[in-house]
């Protein structure tokens, strides 16, 4: 999976997949032209393959560059072997890349192609007889379930609609598709392959029931970023989609009645949607969405009544749909019901050089003469995406003497933006939960929890047990498997940077930590 599979960036719009001898001088023809006429670029074999040669790697990696495959299959498909190659490369390539495959029945019955009953029957026997490759027969049989289990078009010569008006509606299905506008993910994408691929079987885009999927983290952990690739790489699988992003600055009355009237002129394309309270939308978002299949990505989720307005069950969507949710707050997840989850990690070592190096000097080769000074950097960050953009860029163009001085101060004093993003979380506190935050920030890194538990218990007078389950839930504070606490280093930094503004004066502060001000004292 490559960057153009989140960005559509495709070659070809469409890869038409069809039996020449069956409909390369009609319906074939009729459908690349129409679709041609529309802008939409179409990829089609205009040769046979002669009997004995294989499907060219160029064949096959215009399948892999297409966004939308349509196979065609038609009464004598399942007699050209190369027709079924193509297939299982189709199939293949749908689930690694999630490129939608849109299968036409043409005059054939799908469960024919499901069962492989009538020609498709006689097909595969003469296959079965031709070669003595057990393995290949099993591949195409397999292909030809799943296609024939996928969502299609139906269409018979002796029915009441005629070809003109079919093809007009296959086009109109994949113009839609191929105009839909884009999000813009990332400048540079450095390791969302591999978080994709985690994430991906949890969606279960095969399934027809509906999903309910949370993204958590830490801010500025790349959350968003995930979720915007998400959307580009499977919306073309549903029937309406909806990106709501900013979630967490709707969260009175006003702001839920707002969620629900974007979620409601995105979903079904109206615009002017009005709704007088998040009571009277409920009814309405069930009534418009529980037929459709419908992509809804909630982005930065903050509180539950956010999702109780706007997805509080799966029942309101139709069978197939996709919720994903991205949070600080695991919690949140756990309360709606959210039962598959993934936790959005740091970056490791090279990823985190990549993507500073990208922002820092526009390429991914480094000057030797930065090395040691990039290392000190990323260092510093963690391996927070956040962090590595905002330093990156803060640091372009600058001597490696700049850069040196730059990272000194940020040790003295965090860089305000990623400390104000980093901040959301913490402000997000009770009173005694913020408290316990920076007692364990400036004081308990790296001591057993018990014992942390035991002092901050003697210290405020009250179990801090569940202020420090909020605390974990909100990825502010970590427990590693020896059971000491741990945080992300820019978190325990913020923690002491929000100490340190009470006063300018170590007397006056409540926390003291830093050895130079005990004496001081």
């Amino acid at each position: 999976m490559s960057f153009v599979s989140f960005s559509h960036g495709c070659e070809y719009h469409v890869f038409l997949n069809f039996r020449g001898s069956d409909t390369r001088h009609g319906f074939i023809s009729h459908l690349y032209y129409a679709l041609r006429d529309k802008g939409i670029r179409t990829f089609i074999d205009d040769e046979e393959l002669p009997r004995g040669k294989e499907i060219t790697p160029s064949l096959l990696k215009a399948i892999q560059d297409s966004r939308i495959v349509i196979p065609v299959l038609s009464q004598n498909y399942a007699t050209s072997t190369f027709c079924l190659d193509e297939l299982v490369h189709i199939l293949a390539c749908s689930r690694e890349k999630g490129q939608l495959v849109l299968p036409i029945f043409y005059d054939v019955d799908p469960s024919d192609v499901r069962h492989q009953s009538g020609t498709y029957q006689l097909a595969l026997n003469t296959h079965k007889k031709r070669f003595n490759d057990h393995g290949k027969l099993q591949k195409w049989r397999n292909a030809l379930r799943q296609v024939a289990d996928l969502a299609g078009y139906h269409y018979s010569k002796h029915g009441s609609e005629n070809e003109r008006e079919f093809i007009a509606k296959i086009v109109k299905m994949v113009s839609e598709k191929v105009n839909r506008t884009l999000l813009h993910v990332a400048d540079y994408p450095v390791g969302l392959e591999s978080r994709m691929l985690e994430v991906k079987p949890l969606l279960n885009i095969e399934s027809s029931g509906v999903h309910m999927v949370g993204i958590y983290g830490v801010g500025g952990v790349s959350k968003t970023t995930i979720a915007k690739a998400i959307y580009n790489l499977i919306a073309d699988h549903f029937e309406r989609v909806c990106f709501l992003g900013n979630v967490r600055d709707n969260s009175n009355k006003h702001g839920l009645v707002h969620l629900q009237e974007e979620l409601l002129s995105k979903s079904i394309g109206e615009n002017g949607i009005k709704l007088g309270s998040v009571s009277e939308g409920i009814p309405i978002i069930k009534q418009r969405l529980h037929l459709k299949k419908v992509l809804l990505i909630l982005d930065d989720v903050d509180n539950i009544s956010q999702l109780r307005a706007t997805v509080g069950e799966t029942n309101w969507f139709g069978p197939g749909s996709r919720i994903i949710i991205t949070t600080r707050d695991m919690h949140l997840l756990k309360c709606h019901g959210v039962k598959m989850a993934y936790e959005v990690n740091m970056m490791n070592g090279k990823e985190a050089v990549e993507l500073l190096s990208w922002y820092a000097f526009k390429t991914k080769e480094v000057d030797p003469c930065y090395q040691n000074i990039l290392s000190r950097a990323v260092a510093y960050t963690s391996g927070l995406p956040l962090a590595l953009e905002i330093i990156g860029s803060n640091l372009f163009g600058k001597t490696i003497k700049e850069w040196e001085s730059a990272l000194v101060q940020y040790q003295r004093v965090p860089d305000k933006d990623i400390h104000d993003i980093l901040k959301v979380s913490y402000d997000s506190l009770q009173e005694d939960e913020q408290n316990i935050f920076l007692d364990m920030a400036c004081f308990f890194k790296g001591y057993d929890l018990t014992y942390v538990k035991e002092i901050l218990s003697s210290h405020h007078g009250f179990c801090p047990e569940y202020a420090i389950r909020v605390l974990i839930d909100k990825s502010l504070v970590k427990i590693d498997i020896r059971g000491h606490v741990t945080f992300h280093d820019l978190i325990e930094k913020m923690g002491k940077e929000i100490e340190r503004k009470e006063s300018q004066e170590p007397g006056k502060l409540i926390r003291l930590w830093c050895p130079e001000d005990i004496v001081e004292v």
